[in-house]
């Protein structure tokens, strides 16, 4: 940091109080000359000393010349040290059991460098613990400092530190812990505890990187600007950390309630040896939720007692403690157990996805958005400074446009000389042969990338293959000629005249991607004869961006945000190696082999942490301390780690979009006019009341039709989604045959009245209307509903009825009929019109990006046998199969891209070149690919909101108000009505009131209490914390074991006497409504309005639960559900804390754009849904035999994975075959919900669910998140995260008083 000093001329204090004075000299004989001369000589002497000081410390602080020296050599020193702590776990033989590197490093090589070995030269020399010469000399140099620290510490602040007192406040400051911190572990470890292993030679020297944040000064602004987004946040912080943990406390136990008896979720990676493979489903739990697995040969360790000591397998969601961490990573868009939950697992991962996620985002997104703010804040600052500066260098700046004017003229090639004939051709092309040459270039470049593509089949023939390859060489040889001769005639331009002008325009973009893309790939010819070398030949794809500016602007945006990416990304990185380090060492030891391997090494332990940093958690059964530490990272680390990303991303958006305007279509918003008025000559009166019938148009009739058929829509959807699943078949059929009925009535209906509808009336006759509509988009939509019905019906050998999957497929088509009364997938249309420019500069620019990053992962990983994956059946591998299984050819390596590309990590068996890869994709690429995504998106919601304008007539105060709002503002100032039951009444009513809520002054809205009132709040507010805790304490097994369920047991107890309290308040507040502005003066809307269900919710299940007790129909099961939903009473802070109340309001503030994108999100989940059904059903991937059925076979007697189908292979091996995944539209209809929120719990599908994927990675994700996010916006804004609306409410309100004062 750059702190307050004092300079050469400031005085210091010296170290004699001013009250004293020097002692007499025991000479009483000296001269008054000498006893000058002597306190001359101590002045000076004095001067001096302080002189030496003031130069130590502007040499510790940097701020001298020798002092840049010093803070350049401290930083390479704690880079030397991190660096060594970094590699030193790679040779540790331990934990790295696998590796071949883990022995390579001797005993000497130890001592120089890493000192892991106790017994290692240098240890043995000293005597010490384990050490080495760098930790010894980093560590001297660190202590020398931190001295050197405390002697100077007064020149900071000679008040605050000046003084034995001082140097010791200043030895608890911030940074002097974090010097002390860094070098303390090592004499602890060194000489007071030698034989043990504390860490203070490895770990803690990652503290040294907090030491960056004192040398470095950037990082001064890196905190300010931490500090300035929460102070600007403080206030709605508070809110979002509420909503978030609110959210989470009530899902943990609903999840807890839903997986404690679920045998899938019954966890034994941690189990002893003997235990082997164990078959869960053989394990019970007993009724505190203690898992038994001895029937599955894995018994739990016991005392002398009988009593069980440890339990060697246990239910992941045994406690609301366990089931929090399980929920943390499913409200992260994480579900590390994906296809392990029950049923209503299911339906809670449904509704977390759906909706759960993004309230639970509110915290992080706070944070996120505040420094988004703030580094757009800074950078306008910046901008402006820099146009005062520029404004002041205008007048110089003038004196050389006519010299520069001069060098923007046009450059034209001698055509008498090669080089200058060169130069037109290739820099100018003014000529239609450089055109052409300019268009064959290009059609080489899509050869040489189709060529890769076709050349990476496996079974490709070798005459193709050498074909392939010689055009690729023959098209590099094209390249290498073009860009000599680019290069050679530059030189005509005076800018690139002379060796500067040629290393400047090899330094042009252009340039380095055609010579990266050139001598990489025959160099690489020369060392191998792979198609690795091609890769680099790809690179001049990227031409194909450049045309469009793509990577111009993308190195516009690293130059605009070049000194926040500096400190924000350098942050990051610091967070990266601090997290990392920290889950290496609670890891290593992790008696799970599937996490262990992970976290054997720092660097392998760093990849993880990248993807955990991105928002990922692919590994979940962390250690306890483990899953704190992931918990942190995902809950705030995150928004700090994707604050560089973010901004690389939405800069690129900012510039695309500011240089590529909308180019919205003229079009008439009007309400189209129904009546028609000058067609009623041709019109007949009937088809024009059929038309108005069937539209819901004029008549009651007309309504209750429309509305019964989105009901019978709905019916027929869910009937076919229902029938999917076994034994459910035919469930449902007569009401299929009666909605087939009524939708047929409507057709010939709309077709009789489609003369009147004037998107399809002709002037001249009724035929050409009626053949109009059989041809629009809703009457095909119709036909494909019903048509296939009567078709089955008719043919009952058809393909269609031996299909009959599809058949009920169909059906779903149906919900595209909802389109017409509520427009969403007909407005895509209007969506990509609106953003087509822009969609075509950012589209081809993430095409190109997944283009090349798909063929860099091809080539990492075809070959890559590091790291085993589970059998996939699908691709010819049943053991030994690793990654080069699932990237065998390029068209496998492009979905699985993909899914990297959309911020998701199912797979990370990568090995080292293809984590360097997903490195990149991780921060430069997700965030650019996601921008076509992002524009589909807010186009989709701007055409939406344009519709709704001319509608719109809105004249509430507040977005989202509805009467309760309006009526609580038409109260202010109104005293409250006098009770009926006369002034003693109304006496106890006001008293009661002034109690709950104490005494409101009207005009400045303060509150005040009296100290009964306080102590009464106090109490309530720790009596709701101590049940939430009660209740997550029961949970817990062991606790709940040894409390025991006899009657009048503690938690019984105390249970009664909370409700007894919670009871009390609610008829208190019952009785005191009359009096509340709150309740608008009414018990009724208090008991029907949010508070007043939340108490009553409080405290009903605990009667109801009395009353099944005493009719002595309550189960212990029932008890339990009953006892875990008082987590409700969380709900009851919002008394203390404004935020659900508001959620009627936000889903109005919402509404118009929640009815089109509500609607799209359905079609494209159960739309996805439905060909996920069809294409995965069968895939043998997702399909488990018994024991004795091998997954490859022979034709007499075939495989798991030879049959077709599952149920080809159940008739074969009667109930011996199941499919375990996409087995039915419910179970996909779960999957496809944590698809869309990009979580890809499985990858291994067949091609035609790879098509899918992709549409759901390049739209689907982003349309379907429309809604959410609107909530999101909406929720912000009524509880007042939204700063920006706020500024501009008031800004008009300003804007409305001028005009009023102006008329005035």
């Amino acid at each position: 940091m750059a702190p307050t000093t004092a300079d050469e001329s400031t005085p210091l204090l010296s170290s004699r109080p001013p009250g004293d004075k020097p002692l007499a000299s025991a000479s009483t004989s000296a001269t008054p000359a000498a006893a000058a001369a002597a306190a001359a000589a101590a002045a000076e002497d004095n001067e001096n000393q302080q002189s030496s000081r003031v130069v130590l410390f502007h040499f510790l602080e940097g701020t001298s010349p020798s002092g840049l020296q010093y803070e350049q050599f401290t930083i390479f020193l704690i880079f030397l040290s991190v660096l060594t702590s970094i590699v030193s776990s790679v040779f540790l033989p331990e934990y790295n059991t696998t590796s071949e590197w883990a022995d390579k490093c001797n005993s000497l090589c130890d001592a120089i460098w890493f000192g892991n070995r106790s017994d290692n030269v240098l240890s043995q020399v000293l005597g010490i613990g384990s050490t080495s010469v760098v930790e010894i000399f980093v560590v001297g140099a660190f202590s020398i400092d931190y001295i050197l620290r405390i002697y100077t510490a007064d020149m900071i602040d000679p008040i605050k530190y000046g003084g034995l007192l001082g140097r010791m406040r200043f030895m608890i400051s911030f940074f002097a812990l974090v010097d002390l911190f860094s070098i303390m572990p090592f004499y602890i470890d060194a000489f007071l505890l030698p034989n043990t292993e504390l860490g203070g030679s490895t770990f803690l020297r990652m503290f040294r990187l907090l030491r960056m944040m004192k040398v470095e000064g950037r990082f001064d602004l890196a905190l300010g600007l931490i500090d300035d987004v929460f102070y600007a946040q403080k206030d709605v912080l508070g809110t979002a950390l509420f909503v978030g943990i609110t959210v989470w406390a009530v899902l943990s136990s609903f999840f807890y309630l839903a997986e404690r008896r679920n045998p899938n979720m019954i966890y034994c990676g941690a189990a002893p040896e003997y235990c082997g493979d164990v078959d869960t489903t053989l394990c019970t739990i007993d009724e505190w939720g203690i898992v038994d697995c001895s029937a599955a040969g894995c018994a739990s360790w016991s005392g002398n007692n009988g009593t069980v000591e440890v339990e060697v397998c246990w239910n992941v969601y045994r406690s609301i403690v366990d089931a929090s961490f399980w929920t943390l990573m499913n409200l992260f868009g994480e579900y590390p157990l994906f296809d392990g939950h029950s049923i209503s697992g299911k339906v809670l991962g449904t509704f977390t996805a759906a909706f759960a996620v993004a309230v639970f985002a509110l915290p992080v997104g706070v944070l996120a958005s505040g420094f988004e703010d703030q580094i757009a804040r800074r950078r306008e600052e910046r901008r402006k400074n820099e146009a005062q500066l520029q404004g002041a260098d205008d007048d110089d700046a003038n004196e050389g446009d006519t010299s520069k004017n001069e060098g923007a003229a046009i450059i034209v090639g001698d055509n008498s000389t090669f080089r200058g004939r060169a130069y037109n051709f290739f820099h100018r092309q003014d000529s239609a042969s450089a055109r052409y040459f300019a268009s064959f270039v290009y059609i080489l470049i899509s050869g040489c990338a189709l060529a890769f593509v076709l050349d990476s089949v496996a079974d490709v023939n070798g005459k193709l293959h050498q074909m392939l390859s010689w055009f690729q060489f023959l098209s590099g040889l094209i390249f290498a000629a073009e860009y000599c001769l680019i290069m050679y005639s530059a030189g005509v331009n005076p800018r690139y005249e002379g060796l500067g002008g040629v290393v400047s325009h090899a330094l042009e973009s252009s340039r380095i991607i055609d010579f990266l893309s050139i001598l990489p790939y025959f160099v690489g010819l020369l060392i191998t004869s792979g198609s690795a070398p091609t890769l680099f030949l790809l690179l001049k794809v990227l031409r194909f961006s450049m045309c469009y500016d793509a990577i111009a602007t993308f190195g516009h945006i690293l130059q605009e945000n070049i000194d926040v990416l500096s400190v924000t990304g350098f942050s990051a990185v610091l967070l990266w190696i601090f997290f990392a380090s920290i889950l290496y060492y609670t890891e290593r030891n992790n008696p799970d082999d599937d996490i262990k391997k992970y976290y054997n090494t720092i660097p392998n332990s760093m990849w993880i942490t990248l993807l955990n940093l991105s928002g990922e958690c692919p590994l979940a059964n962390y250690s306890s301390v483990g899953k704190v530490v992931v918990g942190f990272i995902g809950l705030f680390a995150t928004a700090v780690f994707g604050v560089p990303i973010g901004l690389l991303g939405a800069g690129f958006e900012e510039l695309v979009t500011s240089k590529y305007k909308d180019s919205p279509d003229e079009e008439d918003t009007a309400t189209i006019d129904r009546s028609i008025p000058n067609m009623h000559n041709y019109i007949d009166s009937i088809q024009e009341s059929i038309y108005q019938f069937v539209n819901g148009i004029g008549s009651t009739a007309g309504v209750i039709f429309e509305l019964s058929i989105y009901v019978l829509i709905g019916v027929t959807v869910a009937l076919g989604v229902m029938q999917t699943v076994p034994g459910y078949e035919n469930f449902g059929h007569q009401i299929e045959w009666l909605a087939v009925m009524i939708f047929t009535v409507e057709y010939i209906l709309r077709l009789i009245g489609a003369v009147a509808d004037p998107e399809f009336a002709s002037c001249s006759n009724g035929f050409i209307a009626r053949v109009k509509y059989i041809f629009s988009f809703y009457s095909i939509i119709d036909l494909l509903a019903i048509v296939p019905f009567y078709y089955a019906y008719i043919y009952p050998d058809s393909w269609i009825n031996a299909n009959d999957e599809y058949l009920r497929m169909m059906r779903l088509i149906r919900l595209l009929k909802l389109d017409k009364y509520i427009p969403s997938i007909s407005l895509l249309d209007d969506v990509f019109r609106l953003k087509r420019n822009i969609l075509v500069v950012a589209g081809v620019a993430a095409l190109t990006l997944w283009f090349l990053f798909a063929a860099a992962l091809y080539i990492a990983e075809r070959n890559d046998d590091s790291m085993e994956i589970d059998p996939v059946p699908l691709y010819g591998c049943v053991e030994d199969c690793s990654m080069s299984t699932r990237y065998k050819d390029y068209f496998t390596s492009f979905p699985l891209t993909g899914i990297h590309l959309t911020g998701d990590f199912p797979m990370i068996e990568y090995g080292g070149l293809g984590r360097v890869i997903l490195f990149f994709i991780v921060i430069t690429a997700v965030g650019i690919v996601a921008v076509p995504s992002s524009l589909i998106a807010s186009g989709f919601a701007e055409v939406v909101e344009r519709k709704h304008t001319v509608t719109n007539n809105d004249t509430r105060l507040n977005k989202g108000d509805d009467w309760y709002d309006i009526s609580y503002r038409q109260l202010s100032g109104q005293p409250p009505p006098p009770s009926r039951f006369g002034p003693a009444v109304d006496a106890i009513q006001t008293s009661v009131k002034e109690y709950l809520d104490g005494r409101v002054d009207e005009k400045t809205g303060e509150v005040t209490r009296t100290h009964f009132s306080i102590l009464g709040r106090v109490f309530f507010a720790t009596l709701i914390f101590t049940n939430v805790i009660a209740i997550i304490l029961e949970s817990v097994p062991e606790i709940d074991k040894r409390v025991g369920n006899a009657a009048g047991n503690f938690f019984d107890q105390f249970e009664k006497w909370s409700v007894f309290f919670f009871t009390a308040d609610y008829f208190l507040r019952l009785l005191s409504a009359g009096k509340s502005r709150t309740a608008l003066y009414s018990p009724w809307v208090y008991a029907t309005t949010f508070f007043g269900i939340v108490d009553l919710v409080s405290i009903l299940p605990w009667y109801i639960q009395a009353v099944l007790a005493w009719s002595g129909n309550l189960s212990a099961d029932d008890a339990k559900v009953f006892r875990i939903v008082r987590i409700f009473r969380v709900l009851q802070l919002e008394d203390f804390l404004v935020a659900f109340s508001k959620l009627d309001n936000v889903f109005r503030a919402s509404k118009d754009v929640l009815k089109a994108t509500g609607l799209l999100a359905i079609i494209i989940w159960i739309g996805s849904s439905a060909l996920f059904f069809i294409f995965e059903e069968n895939n043998p991937n997702f399909r488990e035999c018994d024991d004795s059925i091998p997954l490859f076979g022979t034709d007499e007697e075939p495989g798991c994975a030879d049959f077709e189908s599952t149920s080809a292979c159940n008739e074969f091996y009667p109930d011996m075959c199941s499919q375990t995944g996409f087995a039915n539209m419910p179970d996909v209809m779960y999957y496809v919900a944590v698809f869309l929120v990009g979580e890809w719990g499985v990858v291994d599908f067949t091609w035609k669910g790879k098509l899918v994927c992709m549409f759901l990675c390049v739209a689907g994700i982003a349309l379907y998140s429309i809604p959410v996010g609107s909530l999101f916006d909406s929720f912000g804004a009524v509880i007042g995260l939204s700063e920006d609306e706020d500024e501009d409410a008031e800004e008009e309100g300003d804007e409305c008083k001028e005009e009023e004062e102006d008329e005035e």
